[in-house]
């Protein structure tokens, strides 16, 4: 049974996230073709795509790179499960090129932090306020800028009793069998069969669930294991409040078993579910209210509520440093906390395969996190949801900008180009469209293609160098941002990365509306691609990603169609200059905010749901949570990770 994908405080499922207090957003039942059971699923960040087979790489392209036109088509938790699988080969390739030492020499010869709680104790060191203090950790010149920290976490350990299976239907909270947790037992075991109840497959047909009822007190770490040790069934478990709001969730989907962590916030009644994949009920209440089709068969589960151990380090950090962790070893979760302290990048997966061959962030971990620094002060490394020892690898950087000439340019090509696709895993070399080719589809003549041009650029502009430079984080902030139609092309000049705007999917191979070359915190690499396609941008109205559908004649076409050209572009290069995708799901608007639904905020459609008018908003990169199907914890800084990795 795996220990994969948890989360500390968070909704998790495979690698969906919400954080606590924020409203899951509301199905929509205008998605054509997309069952109600399906939507609720997608509004509280379960994926419900076809899977690959386990070890396999995922059709179609890197979600967690590109904007696909239709989340409910990704297989988020295979992507994850590959990136995983790829990041150790990719971190030792990157050492490799960059003439560095391998990982076991760099790990060898850092300086070495021992946990100072005493092992088989928990209670020192819980949070960031009681943190144990790394010294001297740093860039500076006299600072140890590599580490490792060596400690164990030591949990209660609950011996579960084993129960018969609850009798159906228990297909609902309100029908759900009481485990006896928290009125004495401290956890059970069971075996039961997902598809004997009155909606399974020889019933209604609308599919089976099992809930379980139990209580929990703050602070306890609730744990549902599931093994299916014969037939079809591929588990998925999630835990639901009293209301029926799902507040953590996992679907493994390395193999068909589950595992799910949760660190309970408050004192209360819980529900877990057990279910299939893509068979969550649309109503919890409701023991009838699935779609139908799910995988069928028996399973164990082990249902726990214990007391945790988690264990925190503190480093002190400067504005700009780069800091990489990978874990190996026991716990599930790796995190960071920033000065405040604010959880900024909770992480039980390793995603470090999308770094470019010249980030020096560590990777060779089972488990890795990223963050940049915004203010001086101390930071604190945390990790959580395990039983056993651990070592931590964390390193720190400055931007390699600093100092360097000649400025990061940005060149944003609009004349179509050769390129080579192949990088996004696309067909190869291919010849792109130019952005003049999409103009009328918009209903712009081409007598104001230029000012079009001119309104995407401007977008573009406030967007990535306005907003940077008064932020007034970076005084050394400093980009170039040049563009086809005024400019020689600069690219493969030093520190020029580029934008294409233009082309197709079928041109390019790519199913996406932009992707970008890679995710480098930092700012490694200054030499990167990506794509901005416009077909389905000016397909015809009816789409959620058709600009058309938001064009009326009460719109400034040029002023709408610049303005939401100019913000995917903003996206793509927000990518390799440093950051994640964001929550497109919850009330912050956010230039990284993830593809696949809620297009008219991205877009900045105002409330009027009309682009190009007076109420049309301005969406910029900000402070947002993390996009739940992509399965990091906390509130990404958006402007914060980009604005040091461009500098001067």
């Amino acid at each position: 049974m795996r220990r994969s994908i948890a989360t500390v405080g968070a909704v998790v499922l495979g690698l969906a996230t919400l954080l606590p207090g924020v409203a899951q957003a509301a199905p929509d039942p205008s998605i054509p073709g997309l069952s109600l059971a399906d939507q609720v699923s997608l509004a509280a960040g379960i994926p419900v795509a076809p899977k690959a087979a386990p070890g396999t790489k995922p059709a179609g392209p890197n979600p967690f790179l590109s904007m696909p036109v239709d989340a409910s088509k990704v297989d988020y938790s295979g992507w994850a499960t590959y990136l995983k699988k790829q990041a150790s080969a990719k971190a030792a390739a990157r050492l490799k090129a960059q003439g560095a030492p391998s990982a076991e020499a760099k790990a060898a010869a850092a300086i070495v932090v021992d946990e100072d709680e005493p092992d088989g104790t928990f209670g020192s060191n819980e949070s960031p306020a009681t943190a144990q203090l790394v010294q001297n950790f740093g860039t500076g010149s006299r600072q140890n800028s590599a580490i490792r920290i060596l400690g164990s976490l030591d949990p209660e350990v609950a011996t579960p009793a084993f129960r018969a299976p609850t009798p159906e239907d228990d297909g609902s909270i309100p029908l759900a069998g009481d485990t006896g947790i928290g009125s004495g037992a401290k956890g059970i075991a069971t075996e039961a069969q997902i598809g004997d109840g009155p909606h399974g497959s020889a019933g209604t047909g609308t599919n089976d669930f099992d809930f379980y009822r139990l209580t929990a007190t703050a602070g306890q770490t609730l744990t549902v294991d599931t093994d299916t040790p014969t037939g079809d069934l591929d588990t998925l478990v999630a835990v639901y409040t009293p209301d029926g709001t799902i507040v953590a969730s996992n679907d493994d989907s390395d193999g068909f078993d589950s595992y799910l962590t949760w660190s309970v916030p408050a004192a209360g009644t819980y529900y877990v579910i057990v279910a299939a994949y893509s068979g969550l009920p649309a109503d919890p209440f409701d023991p009838a209210s699935g779609d139908g089709g799910a995988s069928e068969g028996p399973y164990k589960v082990t249902i726990s509520a214990t007391s945790a151990d988690s264990d925190y380090f503190a480093v002190q950090l400067k504005p700009g440093d780069v800091l990489g962790a990978s874990l190996k070893g026991a716990p599930a979760y790796l995190t960071v906390y920033d000065t405040d302290p604010r959880e900024v990048h909770g992480s039980r997966q390793n995603a470090t395969f999308i770094y470019p061959m010249d980030s020096k962030l560590p990777g060779n971990g089972p488990i890795a996190t990223d963050y940049v620094a915004t203010k001086a002060g101390w930071h604190y490394l945390g990790v959580a949801q395990g039983n056993g020892g651990y070592d931590i690898t964390v390193e720190a950087y400055r931007p390699p900008l600093q100092g360097d000439r000649p400025t990061q340019t940005l060149f944003l090509d609009f004349d179509g180009a050769r390129v080579n696709t192949g990088v996004f895993g696309g067909t190869g070399n291919v010849t792109l469209s130019p952005f003049s080719a999409f103009v009328a589809k918009w209903g712009i003549p081409r007598a104001q293609e230029n000012a079009l041009v001119d309104a995407v650029i401007e977008s573009v502009t406030e967007s990535l160098k306005a907003d940077l430079a008064a932020s007034g984080l970076n005084s050394r902030f400093k980009l170039k941002i040049l563009n086809s139609r005024d400019h020689a092309d600069p690219w493969g000049q030093k520190n020029v990365s580029r934008v294409i705007i233009g082309g197709t999917i079928a041109e390019s191979g790519i199913g996406t509306i932009g992707i970008a070359q890679s995710i480098d915190p930092g700012n490694f690499e200054t030499e990167e691609t990506a794509l901005v396609l416009q077909d389905v941008l000016s397909d015809p109205a009816g789409g959620p990603a058709s600009l058309n559908t938001y064009l009326t004649d009460a719109s400034d076409r040029v002023a709408f169609v610049g303005q939401a050209v100019g913000n995917v572009t903003a996206h793509e290069a927000g990518h390799f200059f440093g950051d994640w995708h964001t929550d497109n799901s919850d009330a912050i608007a956010n230039l990284m905010d993830s593809g696949g639904a809620n297009f008219d905020v991205l877009f900045g459609v105002g409330p009027d749901g009309v682009g190009g008018t007076a109420d049309d908003t301005d969406v910029d990169f900000v402070a947002d949570a993390f996009s739940p199907a992509e399965g990091f914890i906390g509130t990404e800084d958006t402007l914060g990770r980009i604005v040091f990795g461009v500098t001067s």
